[in-house]
């Protein structure tokens, strides 16, 4: 996919035992120069332990691809900010997503309720871009 669809990036982290990248599609939602994701199975995602291990990703999403620092959301504003943006954006792509983990008809309620179930019981982050232009997809 050279491009993801809107709402969704491809995140690069780094190993951290190999040291090598690893590339793993998420839903991001952009606002400004802060990228809002939620990591599903928690804690235990290889993702997510990557990036404790070392903060710095690349995310590519529209617009192109972008150096950033990720980090766990801990303050309560942010908190909240950060809920309303990720559960209050729908894409075209979430409808595919919902019949993914659950059943029945995908409808803009059902979805913005699996969303906040996904952002009460997993684990936000929040990757602040680097300031400056894309980076080149390598």
């Amino acid at each position: 996919m050279l491009v993801p669809p809107r709402g969704y990036a491809v995140l690069t982290t780094t190993g951290r035992k190999t040291g090598k990248r690893r590339r793993k599609c998420v839903r991001a939602i952009r606002d400004g120069d802060k990228v809002y994701l939620v990591s599903l199975p928690g804690r235990y995602s290889a993702w997510f332990r990557n990036i404790q291990a070392e903060p710095q990703v690349k995310l590519r999403i529209r617009g192109g691809t972008f150096d950033g620092a990720a980090r766990v959301i801990v303050d309560s504003d942010e908190y909240e900010a950060a809920r309303t943006m990720y559960c209050g954006t729908l894409t075209p792509f979430d409808r595919l997503a919902y019949l993914n983990h659950r059943t029945g008809r995908p409808t803009a309620e059902r979805i913005e309720m699996m969303l906040q179930r996904w952002f009460t019981v997993c684990t936000p982050l929040v990757v602040e871009l680097s300031a400056g232009r894309a980076l080149n997809d390598p």
